[in-house]
């Protein structure tokens, strides 16, 4: 049903129209002066309004160009008895549809009216369309621009994969061995176990097996099992309810969630408590778990990369770690060799770390003198590369002149020409004499270092096999700034 408003000073027009146009299914709404009928269009909505143009007060021109002015779009139709040919011309200027003379015939009136709102049905229909075609365009624009950003990130991506491969240095055989497996496992989604000594880079070979594989651009979740206290541990890993202890007043996501589609990090697995092993092997199993507190269980899809320095095989057979759990990790075990034992790729690394840690620190690259470098190549690195990492970043700091020299070694270090073995059996005292503290405190490095070697790391075997107290043994390591970590017994 058309709604039309009718605007007409002389009565009689108005009730022959509200005669008419009803029959018609219009429903009809009448002004009789120029101002009311503004005031109408103002206020309420209408599909066309015929006017009259010579009207007291406002006339007809006049509501058109208000009208307009007030951006008012309703199709409009003239009906005037004093007809001009300017008045016409202006009041199609001014937007009316159509310019009727009085008399009129009602019939060709109402062809006109239907005319008049089918145009303007037409128009805002192509209006609309060129808006949903601008929206669409606009849509398409936006995907290009997200696809443009997202072949940016995927470049970054393969970027970030390629230097976390390229952070793995060293060209002995061993170490290329190594990156040949990474690269061999990452795109699975199998749990691997990494094995090794205390700072092998064990956190560094599972961000290289994430980036490098299908879930590169999921979230990369750590956690050390061993800073954790046990008490909050399994909240950490888990998540739980608001309530479901004593402080916790939120609901709170635990790292296997935050995981989720991604890659969990577990280092020092063999520091996990009897009772999270069990939690821990279920989540392996079957990819669900419950928050603490909760009853509700949750499916996760999360790979899972565990490190220890610990001999699991060892722990399983005292009853410290469960076998089947034990084999649920195992399943592509990566053992990472000690630096000892890749002593070629010494000279690599230490140029590598001073290259990288001068630019983070605004310094200028210092040249090491091959003394120095016979001496970092020679020394056997119980801490392995983070103890060589540390090492560099400390002389860097501490360096007296501009180039590293063999003074800015630690004592530890500084001192290659003692006995093989540390034993003192058939030297004798030169005329140029010696300096017998320095020896002295590198053979006890030495044997310290042996013991832990033999004892595997175990602290309290290696105290014995020095006579010593596993507490004196602990100070002097730590004064001495040794790292070796595979046992804290």
């Amino acid at each position: 049903m058309y709604r039309i408003l009718v605007i007409d000073d002389e009565e009689s027009i108005r009730e022959l129209l509200s005669d008419f146009l009803p029959e018609k299914g219009t429903d009809v709404v009448t002004a009789s002066s120029g101002e009311r009928g503004l005031s109408l269009l103002k206020e309420e909505k209408f599909d066309l309004f015929l006017l009259d143009l010579m009207m007291p007060g406002i006339s007809g021109l006049d509501v058109l160009r208000e009208a307009a002015a007030e951006n008012i779009e309703v199709p409009s139709i003239v009906i005037t008895a004093h007809a001009t040919v300017q008045t016409a011309v202006e009041a199609m200027k001014l937007g009316a549809f159509d310019y009727i003379t009085k008399p009129f015939n009602l019939e060709e009136l109402y062809l006109s009216i239907k005319r008049a709102i089918d145009h303007s049905r037409l128009q805002e229909e192509n209006a609309r369309l060129k808006k949903e075609l601008k929206k669409r365009r606009n849509s398409v624009s936006k995907l290009r621009e997200e696809n443009k950003v997202l072949k940016t990130e995927l470049q970054k991506g393969v970027s970030q994969n390629k230097r976390a491969l390229d952070k793995i240095v060293g060209k002995s055989k061993t170490i290329q061995d190594v990156i040949t497996f990474i690269e061999k496992i990452a795109d699975t989604d199998s749990t691997v176990l990494v094995t090794g000594e205390s700072g092998t880079g064990k956190e560094l070979v599972a961000k290289t097996i994430h980036f490098n594989s299908s879930r590169s651009n999921k979230p990369y979740v750590p956690l050390n099992c061993a800073a954790i206290p046990r008490d909050i541990l399994e909240s950490e890993l888990f998540g739980h309810e608001k309530g479901a202890f004593t402080g916790a007043i939120n609901t709170r996501i635990g790292r296997f969630e935050l995981a989720n589609h991604g890659t969990i990090f577990l280092d020092e697995i063999g520091e996990l408590a009897p009772a999270l092993q069990v939690k821990l092997l279920r989540i392996l199993q079957e990819r669900e778990f419950e928050r603490v507190g909760g009853i509700k269980t949750l499916k996760v899809d999360v790979r899972v990369i565990a490190a220890t320095n610990r001999d699991l095989e060892k722990a399983v057979s005292e009853g410290m770690f469960r076998e089947d759990l034990y084999y649920r990790l195992n399943v592509i075990p990566l053992q990472l060799p000690p630096l000892r034992k890749m002593k070629g790729d010494v000279p690599l690394l230490v140029e590598h770390f001073l290259t990288h840690m001068s630019k983070r620190k605004g310094k200028t690259r210092p040249h090491i003198s091959a003394e120095v470098m016979k001496s970092l190549s020679s020394y056997m690195w119980p801490g392995n590369v983070r103890e060589l990492e540390n090492i560099i970043e400390r002389m860097l700091i501490l360096k007296e002149g501009e180039d590293v020299t063999v003074d800015d070694l630690p004592d530890r270090i500084r001192d290659q020409h003692l006995p093989q073995g540390g034993s003192l059996k058939g030297q004798s005292l030169s005329a140029d004499g010696v300096n017998l503290n320095m020896m002295l405190d590198e053979i006890e490095n030495k044997m310290i270092i042996q013991a832990l070697e033999l004892s595997k790391g175990v602290k309290s075997k290696a105290a014995n096999l020095l006579g010593l107290n596993r507490t004196t043994l602990i100070e002097k390591m730590k004064k001495k700034a040794i790292e070796y970590g595979m046992s804290q017994k």
